[in-house]
């Protein structure tokens, strides 16, 4: 069992964790400083060193936070649901739900940093690319067992469904945020369902000779 000193600092530091990824998802991750989050929880900055040490210490953490939530909150709920299609359908679906929550007001936190660290290299953008890459994974290892199950054709590409989803998603992103396109969720869910109908086509049957 742990001693209650430890428990009591680990719940704090999850608190820390959950404002500074909200905070995060608006200033970007390289305005997530010790110094701003210090002024957003009226705390010193030593406390929070204590802590997180680094800054970069803090974004990893942040991402890695992040992470675990994304998990409980999109991953577990869709596994529950049957194998292949209507798993990719749940996991597409709590997307959005992750994507509005109002503890992330600018969104989903890891389509904000990949347009920051992209071309910043160092454990941050390592963090975060792993995430990224785990997502990719689960979403063509998903397509797999739609194949498998007959729910898609057996040339379906896996990774290439998975490439063209993420690029809905992130067409979605710009779309209700930037753009601020109030059909943005409804064109997503029209090229979702469009890659859905493809990848269940049954090639076209040449013609015989007359």
């Amino acid at each position: 069992m742990r001693p209650r000193g430890s428990t009591k600092g680990e719940q704090t530091r999850q608190a820390i964790l959950g404002h500074a990824l909200g905070l995060a998802t608006t200033v970007g991750f390289e305005g997530l400083t010790i110094g701003r989050l210090a002024e957003e929880l009226g705390m010193s900055k030593s406390g929070l060193i204590g802590h997180f040490r680094t800054k970069e210490a803090l974004q990893v953490q942040v991402l890695e936070a992040a992470s675990q939530r994304f998990v409980e909150e999109v991953i577990r709920p869709a596994l529950k649901t049957p194998r292949g299609e209507p798993r990719l359908r749940a996991l597409f679906a709590a997307f959005f739900t992750w994507e509005s929550s109002p503890s992330l007001p600018g969104g989903c936190p890891f389509i904000a940093a990949a347009s920051e660290l992209d071309d910043r290299p160092g454990p941050v953008r390592d963090a975060l690319v792993g995430i990224l890459r785990d997502w990719f994974d689960l979403l063509a290892g998903t397509v797999r067992i739609a194949i498998d199950e007959g729910h898609f054709r057996a040339d379906v590409d896996p990774a290439q469904f998975a490439h063209d989803v993420y690029g809905v998603m992130l067409a979605y992103h710009h779309g209700s945020r930037l753009f601020q396109d109030p059909h943005a969720r409804a064109r997503a869910e029209a090229a979702f369902e469009a890659l859905l109908r493809n990848a269940r086509r049954e090639p076209a049957t040449p013609l015989s000779p007359r």
